[in-house]
């Protein structure tokens, strides 16, 4: 029985990764290091920061790494005051409202991002619960936040479909044995479908997940007739 929806927020809600690869040139242009897309993709799109700054800039101690994040995500607030949901993410909010299904939001956003892209989005009041990997004893691809989600809203990983843009993501929701569709908005569907994805979709107004979903609560409700 479908209970909740689970929603990663970077590229999977909204598409943020051209703002954060050009807040990461600029900042890492300051060190001389040029990157392009497929250096974004493989070694920074994501992961959670201290990872990223400890490979690319391992020179920085902790201290100075934490200030060259903090200052990076500050730059990204900056450069994202426009910001819009993908396609369909109404619609597909509306319908989770119709059908009585719970929300979580699963981001390994820093704390004053989140917020922030809340704020800018209007959907504050959107989620049941925000579980952000700072708040857990492990970001993605561990499937602690996930599992946070799933505990907080009382529901097991078989009751849940996870929705998720990038291959750690999808790793972490997988590992936590969620159902996950891929949001191919800043990767190849056949790569988040090699990584665990059951389906990889371009945004929310993918017919071929509507009829999933239609198809989900249609055989529920035949189930839960027979059982009457």
């Amino acid at each position: 029985m479908l209970a909740a929806i689970l929603f990663d927020l970077d590229g999977t809600i909204v598409n943020t990764d051209p703002i954060h690869y050009q807040a990461w040139q600029q900042m890492l242009a300051s060190y001389s290091i040029e990157i392009d897309e497929t250096f974004y993709k493989s070694r920074i799109s994501g992961r959670l920061n201290p990872e990223i700054v400890k490979d690319i800039l391992p020179q920085l101690s902790t201290a100075e790494g934490q200030k060259f994040a903090d200052d990076k995500e500050a730059l990204f607030r900056q450069l994202a005051s426009q910001l819009q949901p993908l396609s369909g993410f109404a619609e597909l909010i509306a319908w989770t409202d119709t059908h009585q299904l719970k929300r979580a939001l699963v981001t390994n956003a820093p704390r004053l991002n989140a917020e922030f892209m809340l704020e800018v989005l209007g959907i504050k009041e959107v989620f049941h619960t925000v579980i952000l990997a700072e708040d857990c004893t492990a970001g993605k691809p561990d499937p602690a936040p996930y599992q946070v989600a799933l505990n907080t809203l009382k529901i097991n990983a078989e009751n849940a479909i996870a929705l998720e843009d990038s291959p750690s993501g999808i790793r972490a929701a997988v590992a936590a044995g969620i159902p996950t569709i891929g949001i191919a908005s800043t990767h190849n569907p056949q790569i988040l479908q090699a990584v665990g994805a059951f389906m990889a979709i371009p945004d929310f107004m993918d017919l071929q997940l509507w009829t999933f979903l239609n198809s989900l609560l249609s055989t529920q409700h035949s189930l839960l007739s027979t059982n009457y």
